[in-house]
C-alpha cells in the first residue's frame, strides 16, 4: 500500500511534514532532512558492496564543468532546455556595479549586465569524465565509480523533479562487447537490488528527453536500437511509474568527441546511474514516512 495514494502534492507535503525535504520557494530546489540524508548514505553503501569486487577507480566531480564540454558534445543540439549556464558580473567600474545594485533593488531586469562564464552546471554525471579518459585505454578498458551532483532546468511540482539531485554513477569505456556486457549486467544487479527493498521496480526501453520535432526521431531511433534502459517504480504515480535508475549505452560518441581508442579503434562507452533521492523517495511511498517501521528484510538490507 503507498503511503499517499500516488498523489503528487500529498506525497510532496508528506516528505515536508516528516522533515525530510525541506522547500526553498523554487519549484524543484529543496533541503534533504537528516533522515533522508541517512536513508540516501545507507542506499549509497549497498550499491558500492555490489561494486565491490569490480576493480572500479573511484573518483569525485564538482556540481560544475567547463562549458567547453557542453560544446564538445553537441550538448545544446538535443537538450537546450535542460541547460543551466553559469553568469558572472564582468563590469569594470563603479558606474556599471551601481547600476546593477539599482535595478535588483527596484525589481528590475539586470541579466543583460552579466556575461558567460567557462562553466555550467552539470547536466548529466558522467560529462566531465570522458575528458579525462583521453588517449589509449587499457586493453580490458576502463570502470570508474562516482557520485555526483546533476542540474537540469525542469521546475515542477513534483517532488522527484528535481533541478539538481544526485546520481551515483559507474562509467565503463572500452570496446562495444565490453561495455555492452557490462551494462546489461548492471541492469540486473540494479533491478535485483531495489526487489530486495521491496520496490516494486521494473524495467523498460527509454529514450532521453530530446528536444524539439527533431527530438522525437532521435528518440525513437534510441529505443529501436535499444540503447537506453530505465528502472521505473511507482512514486507519484502506478499508471506513470517514475525513471529511478537508467543504464545508458553511448556506441563511440564520447570516445570520438574526445578521442578515447582502445586497441587502436574508437572506444565505446555505456553509463549506469542510479537517482538517489528519486530512489529514497520511493522507499518513503512503498513503506512509510518512518524507517523504524519498515520491513525487516529492508531495513537490515541498508543498515546491517
Amino acid at each position: 500500500m503507498s503511503t499517499t495514494a500516488y498523489e503528487a502534492k500529498a506525497f510532496h507535503d508528506g516528505l515536508v511534514a516528516a522533515g525530510h525535504i525541506i522547500p526553498s520557494g523554487v519549484l524543484g530546489v529543496f533541503g534533504r532532512g537528516p533522515v533522508f540524508e541517512d536513508v540516501l548514505d545507507r542506499l549509497n553503501d549497498a550499491i558500492t558492496k555490489i561494486a565491490s569486487n569490480d576493480g572500479a577507480t573511484t573518483c569525485m566531480f564538482p556540481p560544475v564543468i567547463p562549458r567547453k564540454i557542453l560544446e564538445d558534445v553537441d550538448y545544446m543540439d538535443s537538450f537546450p532546455h535542460l541547460a543551466g549556464t553559469i553568469h558572472s558580473f564582468f563590469g569594470k567600474g563603479d558606474k556599471q556595479a551601481k547600476e546593477l545594485q539599482a535595478l535588483m533593488k527596484s525589481g528590475e531586469p539586470w541579466a543583460h549586465l552579466m556575461g558567460l562564464t567557462d562553466v555550467t552546471m552539470n547536466p548529466a554525471a558522467c560529462y566531465p569524465l570522458y575528458p579525462t579518459l583521453r588517449g589509449a585505454l587499457p586493453d580490458n578498458g576502463k570502470l570508474v565509480s562516482f557520485t555526483g551532483w546533476v542540474f537540469r532546468h525542469e521546475p515542477s511540482l513534483e517532488p522527484t523533479r528535481m533541478q539538481s539531485f544526485r546520481v551515483r554513477e559507474f562509467v565503463r569505456a572500452g570496446t562495444p562487447d565490453m561495455v555492452v556486457e557490462w551494462r546489461d549486467q548492471w541492469l540486473e544487479r540494479g533491478m535485483a537490488l531495489l526487489s530486495d527493498l521491496g520496490l516494486p521496480a521494473k524495467s523498460d526501453v527509454a529514450a532521453d528527453p530530446f528536444f524539439g520535432r527533431g527530438g522525437k526521431m532521435m528518440a525513437e531511433g534510441q529505443k529501436a536500437q535499444k540503447l537506453k534502459f530505465e528502472v521505473l517504480i511507482p512514486v507519484i504515480s502506478e499508471s506513470d511509474p517514475t525513471a529511478c535508475c537508467s543504464f545508458n549505452y553511448h556506441q563511440d560518441k564520447f570516445g570520438a568527441a574526445f578521442d578515447i581508442t582502445i586497441g587502436g579503434e574508437t572506444a565505446h562507452t555505456a553509463c549506469l546511474g542510479f537517482g538517489m533521492e528519486r530512489c529514497v523517495m520511493a522507499l518513503f511511498q512503498e513503506h512509510g514516512f518512518n524507517p523504524d517501521n519498515w520491513p525487516t528484510k529492508v531495513h537490515d538490507r541498508l543498515w546491517s
